[in-house]
């Protein structure tokens, strides 16, 4: 039976676009892990979907995940949208290229990995593990300053 973890994921943007953060707390039994990165010049949603990706980079093996994200756009991207997107070439039903389309494209392969469970969860409601992977994406940004 793979491993079961919990991966709470934010992502954060001073200007949109502008300087931008990701942030990623994982948890299994009692270990923990927090990663944290930053970009110059980047979009929130960009961020969203980096620190997903950076979380399941970051499982060493195949895990049964339960993955958290105050993303709608992730969440709805992954379990609604994509299938679309990839039926059509990566294009919107408009016609038009997805947005973001390398890292959805990273996000397929990492999450084939792995059997994961997406949650949304209000942002900045006070959950835990939400509230926590907000402060690990701004420290992302704030690893940016000289």
């Amino acid at each position: 039976m793979p491993p079961e973890v919990e991966i709470y994921t934010d992502g954060a943007c001073k200007g949109n676009p502008g300087p931008g953060g990701w942030g990623v707390f994982l948890r299994t039994g009692t270990a923990q892990r927090e990663l944290h990165g930053g970009v110059a010049l980047t979009t929130n949603n960009r961020m969203e979907l980096t620190a997903v990706i950076e979380a399941l980079k970051a499982l060493n093996r195949p895990c049964q995940v339960t993955l958290y994200t105050d993303s709608q756009y992730v969440q709805k991207g992954i379990q609604e949208w994509i299938h679309a997107w990839q039926r059509n070439g990566w294009k919107t039903a408009s016609r038009q290229p997805v947005k973001n389309a390398d890292l959805w494209q990273e996000l397929v392969v990492q999450s084939q990995r792995h059997q994961v469970q997406w949650r949304w969860v209000k942002g900045h409601a006070g959950h835990e593990g939400n509230e926590h992977a907000d402060r690990l994406a701004n420290l992302g940004v704030a690893s940016l300053a000289p």
